[in-house]
């Protein structure tokens, strides 16, 4: 791990400089500073693994953790398999507290915290986002999942509030099948694959990250 991205960087990587951080805008922190300098610095609102190296979320990381400006503070420890998620469940709700949010990409079992309390384990990707987009690419043909159909699909705002709704319902009544929350997903997806064709868009379109989460203290 190379620790905080700048734009004093050599050899910045074009992907990772939209998301470069100008050295005068991190009062306290420097080129390369470490995750835990980072955290205790910024005292995040979410902590969002992608980074595929396993127990990359350590305990003092975690512990840092307990000191963000949330009162909830989110650790999605997304990286797969589980052997390179950046923390276990168990870990996360030891270290961090019972009261963060936890999301990971592998399956964890629930955490149970004691008291008759629970730590609730949400797999993130899988279960909701990869099945919709999969399908309705399979139903379009579609040979590239282009950023007009994941836009299309509302990925991120849609389709999780249409989960959520839907898993609200099965708590209520116990009837309702997860399936069937995918609906309007899958139907984006043809319309959008025929709008985009096969053509590669020439510029990324990214997610305003203010839009979707409100403004929060998100570190990746």
């Amino acid at each position: 791990m190379q620790g905080l991205v700048t734009t004093n960087r050599n050899n910045l990587d074009p992907a990772a400089a939209p998301f470069a951080k100008n050295p005068r805008d991190l009062e306290g922190l420097i080129e390369g500073a470490s995750i835990i300098e980072v955290v205790k610095k910024v005292r995040p609102h979410v902590l969002l693994g992608l980074s595929g190296v396993g127990g990359n979320f350590n305990e003092e990381v975690l512990k840092a953790m307990k000191e963000s400006v949330s009162t909830k503070p989110a650790i999605f420890s997304m990286s797969s398999p589980t052997m390179n998620a950046e923390c276990t469940a168990i870990d996360a709700f030891k270290h961090a507290g019972g009261d963060i949010v936890f999301g990971s990409g592998s399956p964890f079992e629930n955490v149970d915290l004691g008291n008759g309390k629970v730590g609730h384990v949400n797999q993130a990707n899988n279960m909701y986002l990869f099945l919709g987009i999969g399908l309705g690419s399979l139903l379009s043909g579609a040979r590239l999942i282009t950023d007009g159909m994941l836009q299309a699909a509302e990925c991120i705002r849609s389709v999780t509030a249409e989960v959520g709704a839907v898993v609200e319902e099965n708590l209520a009544e116990g009837e309702e099948n997860f399936a069937e929350g995918h609906g309007e997903d899958n139907r984006a997806l043809p319309s959008a694959e025929r709008e985009d064709g096969d053509s590669r868009l020439e510029e990324d379109t990214r997610l305003q990250h203010e839009g979707i989460f409100g403004k929060r203290n998100v570190l990746v």
